[in-house]
């Protein structure tokens, strides 16, 4: 039988290739623009005949069908390991639950039998002349879930680019039981425009950057405004290693910053592990020699980080207090996110000879009463998760400046992370870190 035949034999519909699925199983739908629509759309329909169905995605990007056709979670339970802006929704409304971890992790935790799976869906790009699938915009940890899978569905997407990767990065016809053919868009998240504040904490870090480093940047406004005084400024040779390709990293490309021919490892080869962003960028990745995917095990792992020397990473994050932590999953007992990659990054620019990591917020955040709060707190106490210790506190940024935490007492610490504060909560920080016993008495006020 040739590869043809095989796909033919192996080609149904979406409905009877679900039908894999039995009471009790875990499933998983990967992560990103691999979420299977279609897929998801035939799994909900069996509402009435499954019963406890648990199933893994992260950074959903269209609506889900097994948790909004299953609202009251009665055939099925949904779990993230990341949450996007819908999966934060569905989290808020009690109809899905986060699964701690860290990105470099991911993969081990399928490796050594922490996250059974019993069928496995995932969106990939057409069959190529060798049988193959390219996994296209998601590298992740996607293999390791593959070969832990007891069956494995793929869903075919004319609009997934074809990405070349260092490991990792296909699957053959031979190794699958069902092949769909969805014809569903992909999932799209263009960047937001940044605002004037974001604009004000790019500013603040521009001046720590230089020509030849590697940079990985999040997503969000500030990654924006960043990416957007790169691409103006004189920098140049610039290397990109990132865990998630987004649009800001486009805009380099385009502006001929990034040429990755400084890099001490994969040198001229831009490294990601999952993307999403504009239907232009994944136009622009589609059989891009100049680009690699690679597991989130290799891209996130110190190790690695240590080696592109000079590397410098910047994150966003929720809050700190006086003691350096710092929260970017929660507010509160509320989830917003996840830890992903960022204490990842943390550990593996300070491994780095060279290297800076910065982890960036507003100084205040407004609630829905219109009132002001300081996103920097004396202590947390409101059941906050703290997502990089104060032990690996980096350089820490708001609009007010940088305070670089790293080898500085509790006194230093407090009056650096007190004068990024927004000036109107600053005299209050004081009175607390005199309570806490952390308030010099020279110190400056």
């Amino acid at each position: 039988m040739n590869i043809y035949e095989e796909y033919q034999k192996k080609l149904v519909t979406a409905e009877e290739a679900v039908k894999l699925v039995k009471d009790g199983d875990w499933v998983d739908y990967s992560q990103t623009c691999s979420f299977p629509e279609a897929l998801d759309e035939a799994l909900a329909a069996r509402k009435e005949e499954l019963h406890d169905v648990k199933i893994r995605s992260a950074i959903s990007m269209k609506p889900v069908q097994v948790v909004e056709q299953d609202p009251e979670q009665k055939a099925f339970t949904f779990h993230a390991w990341h949450c996007s802006a819908i999966d934060r929704k569905y989290v808020d409304q009690g109809k899905a639950y986060y699964i701690p971890m860290l990105f470099r992790n991911n993969a081990a935790y399928y490796k050594k039998g922490y996250a059974p799976v019993n069928v496995a869906m995932i969106t990939v790009a057409p069959m190529d002349k060798h049988g193959y699938f390219s996994y296209g915009l998601t590298n992740c940890a996607q293999q390791a879930m593959l070969e832990s899978a007891d069956h494995i569905i793929l869903e075919v997407s004319e609009e997934m680019p074809v990405i070349y990767g260092m490991e990792a990065d296909h699957i053959h016809i031979s190794e699958v039981d069902y092949v769909v053919e969805g014809h569903r868009h992909l999932g799209t998240a263009p960047g937001g425009a940044p605002g004037e504040i974001d604009k004000k904490i790019a500013a603040q870090i521009f001046p720590y950057l230089y020509d030849g480093i590697t940079i990985q940047i999040g997503i969000g406004g500030m990654p924006n405004a960043l990416g957007g005084l790169i691409a103006e400024s004189d920098l140049k040779d610039l290397g990109m290693h990132t865990e998630l390709m987004s649009d800001g990293y486009l805009k380099l490309y385009q502006a001929g910053k990034i040429t990755n021919k400084k890099k001490t490892i994969n040198r001229g080869k831009g490294v990601f592990s999952i993307c999403n962003g504009s239907k232009e960028l994944y136009e622009f990745l589609d059989h891009n020699m100049d680009i690699l995917s690679a597991p989130m095990s290799y891209v996130n792992n110190p190790e690695t980080l240590r080696q592109l020397d000079h590397f410098v990473s910047i994150n966003g994050c929720i809050a700190m207090d006086l003691y350096g932590q710092v929260v970017s999953e929660t507010a509160g007992t509320r989830h917003i996110s996840g830890t992903g990659g960022q204490l990842d990054f943390v550990t593996g620019a300070f491994a780095a000879e060279h290297g800076h990591a910065f982890l960036a917020m507003p100084s205040v955040h407004v609630d829905k009463q219109g009132v002001k709060h300081s996103n920097i707190y004396p202590k947390f106490t409101q059941g906050d998760v703290v997502t990089t210790p104060r032990t690996q506190a980096p350089f820490m940024v708001t609009e007010y400046g940088v305070a670089q935490l790293s080898g500085h007492p509790t006194w230093e610490r407090a009056e650096m992370i007190i004068s990024i504060a927004h000036p109107d909560f600053r005299d209050d920080l004081i009175k607390e870190a005199e309570k806490q016993k952390i308030w010099r008495k020279s110190n400056k006020r």
